[in-house]
Order: C-alpha cells, then sequence, then structure tokens
C-alpha cells in the first residue's frame, strides 16, 4: 500500500481476513444462554427427558458454544409455553420450544387461549416418531378392550382440552362410541399418571408409546398393571403389538376418517421442537444443523437407551412441512373438527 508501512500493510490484511471469517452466528452465541422451553410441570416423561438428554450433548455442536439450561413452564397443556416463545420471548434465537404436539392443534381448534400461528414457528426438528395410545389401569376398570370401552364409562385424565390427552378420548367418544368421561385440569401428564395409581382416573388416552415405555410407567405393561386398548396414528406401529386396534379403522364414514386423520396426523411429528417466528434465518439454520448432528452422536443414542426412549429423528424442514399440511387441511374437515369439541 502506498505511503504505509510494512507493519500497518500486515495489520490490515490480518484485520481484513479476519472479518471475511468472522461468524455472526458463533458471535452472536457466544456467552449466550438458550432457554430450552418445556411446556409441561417436571418428571413429565420423554418430553423432558429428550431436552435434558440432548442438553447434555448438543452445546459443542453449536456456533459459540452457548449454555442450555432446562426450564418448565407449564400451563394450558402447553398453550401458556407456546404463547410465550411466539409473542413474548426474545426473537433471538435464545429460546426453544419443546411442548406435547397436542398443542399445535390449539389455534385450528378455536382454542381462544392460543396465540400463535403453528406455521410460522421455526420447527428445529423432531428426536423421535411416534404414536399415541390409549391404556387403562386394570385395578380400577373391567375394560381391556376398545369394545369394553364403548359399552362400559372409563374415567381418562388429561392436561387440558386442546392436548392428546383430553381431545383424543373426546373425539373418540363423538365418531366412534367410545364412553370415555374426560377429566381435564392436572399440570402435567405425569400428574395424570399419579391420579390413575390413587384411583381418581382410570386410564390416559393420548399416550406416546414412547413416554409409556420410559421414565416411572416403564414397566406398567410387563407388570400388567395397564392395558393398552387403542392406538391413535394414521398407521398401525410396528412396535405395538397387532391385537391392539387401530382407532382410524372404526370410522363410521368417510368424512369422520378424515376428522380423526386431522387430528391424530401431529402424532407424526413425534416430540417437536421449535422456535419464534421472528428468528433470524441463519440462527435458525445453525441450531437446525447442530440439532442432526446431536441426534446422531452415539452419546445422545446411549442417554436415550438408558431410559428406553427410542431415537428415529425428523428434520426441521419435515417437520415444517407435515405442520404446513395440517394447517392446509380442507375447511369442511376443520369446520367438522370444531364442531366436535366440547363447549368448555
Amino acid at each position: 500500500m502506498p505511503g504505509s508501512s510494512p507493519g500497518m500493510t500486515i495489520f490490515v490484511l490480518m484485520s481484513l481476513a479476519t472479518a471475511a471469517h468472522a461468524d455472526p452466528v458463533e458471535d452472536f452465541y457466544r456467552g449466550k444462554v438458550i432457554n430450552m422451553i418445556i411446556g409441561t410441570g417436571e418428571n413429565a416423561g420423554a418430553i423432558e427427558a429428550y431436552p435434558r438428554n440432548l442438553m447434555e450433548v448438543i452445546g459443542q455442536y453449536i456456533p459459540g458454544h452457548p449454555t442450555l439450561i432446562v426450564r418448565n413452564m407449564p400451563g394450558g397443556a402447553g398453550v401458556t409455553a407456546a404463547n410465550y416463545i411466539y409473542g413474548v420471548a426474545p426473537q433471538d434465537g435464545t429460546y426453544w420450544g419443546f411442548i406435547t404436539r397436542g398443542f399445535m392443534m390449539g389455534p385450528l381448534l378455536g382454542i381462544a387461549q392460543a396465540k400463535f400461528e403453528p406455521p410460522k414457528f421455526n420447527w428445529i426438528g423432531s428426536t423421535a416418531r411416534e404414536v399415541s395410545v390409549g391404556a387403562v389401569w386394570n385395578a380400577t376398570t373391567k375394560v381391556r378392550t376398545l369394545e369394553d370401552a364403548m359399552k362400559d364409562e372409563v374415567i381418562v385424565g388429561g392436561t387440558g382440552m386442546s392436548n392428546d390427552t383430553g381431545f383424543f378420548p373426546t373425539l373418540l367418544d363423538k365418531l366412534i362410541g367410545t364412553r370415555f368421561k374426560v377429566i381435564v385440569g392436572y399440570k402435567s401428564v405425569a400428574e395424570v399418571e399419579l391420579a390413575m395409581q390413587k384411583g381418581e382416573v382410570q386410564g390416559k388416552i393420548g399416550w406416546t408409546w414412547g413416554s409409556l415405555n420410559a421414565g416411572p410407567t416403564a414397566d406398567w405393561l410387563a407388570e400388567q398393571k395397564i392395558t393398552v386398548i387403542v392406538q391413535m396414528g394414521l398407521a398401525k406401529s410396528p412396535r405395538i403389538p397387532e391385537t391392539v386396534p387401530l382407532a382410524l379403522d372404526y370410522a363410521r364414514n368417510a368424512e369422520d376418517r378424515q376428522v380423526m386423520q386431522l387430528i391424530f396426523s401431529p402424532s407424526e411429528t413425534g416430540y417437536p421442537s421449535f422456535m419464534g417466528p421472528g428468528v433470524p434465518p441463519e440462527r435458525i439454520a445453525a441450531i437446525r444443523k447442530a440439532f442432526n448432528q446431536a441426534v446422531a452422536d452415539p452419546r445422545f443414542a446411549e442417554l436415550c437407551k438408558q431410559q428406553r426412549l427410542p431415537v428415529d429423528p425428523l428434520t426441521g424442514e419435515a417437520v415444517q412441512t407435515l405442520v404446513t399440511g395440517i394447517y392446509g387441511m380442507p375447511d369442511a374437515v376443520i369446520r367438522r373438527t370444531r364442531e366436535l369439541m366440547p363447549a368448555s
């Protein structure tokens, strides 16, 4: 450079090289904390175990290596946490939601408290595909099959009407003729399971197979404390005994079948996670990449294996497509589904 000293020239060149290789995502996350928000109370089974396992592994893959912490935010079957991430939390990539997938149906079904639009969330990925089941507590009911539940009343517990545990049994009552009496208001799925043991309720409808076979409930099937009476998904799961029927097969007509397909579609997303709609695209891309690397990490697989949790991930792009598809269902099917919702 004319008129400059050799030392100045080297300094300028080094500065330019540093600027050219600067990573704005790494710069942002360095020294930051990512809050992993779980939309239920503590001891919530798989929905809480997966993010805690991720927390142990994913930090090394995120540029800047931020600290990750888990925070429980129960309320409204996940709606409280979803509202927070959508409209209150900073839209900068420091808040990451892990909520039971049923919450995403809230706006579609006209739940007044749901102040978010699921297709606008930035979906990060899911740790495992899933299927939901319904089970009864053997000590408090004689019901052992889905047909039995069409004859005898079964009191089942749930966290809220927009959540699987409240909505699934309600719709089965109206669409296939079961006699589930739904009691909602439990702060977490763990509280529902405790209520079963206490005899407050006789079952739980809308229980992911992975969650049932993990944590405190892992041995309930082997110990014959419960009987699984129905699968709720778009197809039977190869992980579940063939004798357990698929609710979809009990649809009385094509319209009711379409409604059930809409209701059960979120199950395809498994354990989805997301960030707010305003998070910069480059940060979403970085977190999605880190998520994909973490769920492929042998250490993550080992942590999940110890808890009997399956690892069968979906990418953020795949979850985004599924959610967009759910919200693209025909208006007539959505209206029919809303009509079947309980008044409260």
